[in-house]
């Protein structure tokens, strides 16, 4: 792998993880600005919602943007993960917004199903992509 290939991996992922960043301090606003006008109801889920962007995203795409990754996730993977990160910060938040309101939904726990199932296929897509670039990069 050339070095113009490492460097422009990690631009990718050092982008990839500013975003992520700037999602979470959404998230901090707006469970902030949302608690503010909710008469001082608080729900965890509300304000730990800027977690997972944070330590989903931010932290493991910082990691591969710092260390000397041969290959970044392809497309399939990172939307996978992608949809993981998202799916439990918007369940978080609609729980959030469910328990300050006072009432629960059955509904609500697919959110944390359909999240981690999509993280788990996105981190073992890019484990199999990884075996399988070791592989062919021993072969030749």
């Amino acid at each position: 792998m050339y070095t113009s290939d490492i460097d422009q991996t990690q631009k990718q992922a050092a982008k990839t993880a500013l975003v992520y960043l700037i999602l979470s301090l959404f998230c901090v606003l707006f469970g902030a600005i949302y608690e503010m006008f909710s008469h001082e109801v608080y729900s965890f889920y509300m304000v730990y919602a800027f977690v997972f962007p944070l330590a989903g995203g931010t932290l493991p795409f910082m990691l591969l943007s710092q260390g000397r990754v041969q290959k970044y996730p392809n497309i399939l993977v990172r939307n996978l993960y992608h949809s993981g990160i998202a799916t439990l910060t918007v369940g978080s938040i609609l729980q959030g917004v469910l328990e300050i309101y006072g009432t629960t939904n059955s509904l609500s726990g697919w959110y944390w199903i359909v999240g981690i199932v999509c993280l788990v296929a996105g981190v073992g897509g890019y484990i199999i992509q990884s075996v399988l670039y070791k592989e062919n990069t021993k072969s030749q």
